[in-house]
């Protein structure tokens, strides 16, 4: 079955995310106002214009997440996917934890929605997505915006949201050279004790708690790990550097932003002008990159 070329145009806002946020591990996500735009027609060729970050791997054809999900889930339903032609502006760091791929698999999977007029529901788009990632933290928080918790049972994906209007700065610092999920997931251990396990879910309660109430005091406590951070300090150098930042009192919490390398710091709103200065220094690099923004409502489409 081909799908109708006659489709209108699709605007999409997809925002970065920022999974665990410590110790929420594959259950916590943080919608961030850093966004992938896309703008998307039906076309004679498949063809993408980029702008923004990364704009030549955006740009590619070969091996595009969002085209080869766009076309995978339509080949899965019995239709031949409409070529299109797609404008995009990326504002999300690539291979940084800030969930990249997961904005691109929900991009490609409500490109199919809507031009193979699948008609699905919100609950179908998200457990297509989540799926496809394997884990639900970064498709949930990046749909549904704010810090969104996400667990999946025997019935499907379950989500609860809150703190979409919370007035906290983020900071995201960026070191140069980026990691893949899978590498990072291989440096974690088969098994934890049960101190570990009960520590964490201690601190998760807390995280939930501090965003739902607006508790910007607990975040210190809240967001400490001992599931996945101790072992993936190694490969993200900029972590142990910048944890004791919390000493701050400007600074409210410190976590690898999902997998790393990235950091995501939650500081008070209005943050000390000096900030950015005291990150570089304890991360000892003058030239660290650091991206300000703030929490997201999650998906636009029209």
């Amino acid at each position: 079955m081909t799908a109708s070329t006659q489709s209108k145009p699709l605007h999409l806002r997809l925002p970065a995310t920022s999974a665990n946020l410590g110790p929420g591990f594959d259950a916590v996500g943080l919608a961030m106002a850093l966004y992938l735009t896309i703008d998307a027609t039906v076309a004679e060729d498949f063809h993408i214009e980029a702008t923004g970050r990364s704009p030549d791997l955006c740009a590619k054809l070969e091996n595009n997440l969002i085209l080869t999900t766009y076309m995978d889930v339509l080949a899965v339903c019995g239709i031949l996917a409409p070529p299109l032609h797609l404008h995009l502006h990326n504002e999300i760091p690539l291979g940084m934890g800030c969930g990249s791929s997961a904005s691109a698999l929900l991009a490609g999977v409500l490109l199919a929605n809507h031009f193979g007029d699948l008609n699905w529901t919100s609950q179908q788009i998200l457990e297509e997505a989540c799926r496809r990632e394997g884990h639900p933290d970064n498709v949930a928080a990046c749909y549904l915006g704010g810090m969104t918790v996400s667990a999946i049972t025997k019935d499907g994906l379950v989500t609860a949201t809150c703190g979409q209007n919370l007035n906290w700065n983020l900071l995201l610092a960026l070191p140069s050279a980026s990691l893949s999920t899978k590498k990072a997931r291989s440096l974690l251990p088969a098994h934890y004790s049960r101190d570990d396990a009960v520590a964490n879910i201690q601190a998760t309660a807390l995280l939930v708690a501090a965003f739902t109430q607006g508790r910007g005091d607990l975040l210190r406590t809240a967001m400490q790990d001992r599931l996945h951070q101790p072992y993936r300090a190694k490969a993200c150098p900029l972590l142990p550097l910048l944890l004791p930042l919390t000493e701050n009192p400007a600074v409210m919490g410190v976590a690898l932003s999902g997998a790393g390398p990235s950091v995501l710091l939650i500081a008070k709103s209005p943050s000390p002008a000096t900030l950015d200065d005291m990150i570089r220094h304890a991360a000892q690099d003058s030239g660290l990159e650091i991206v300000h923004t703030t929490i997201s409502t999650g998906i636009l489409q029209s």
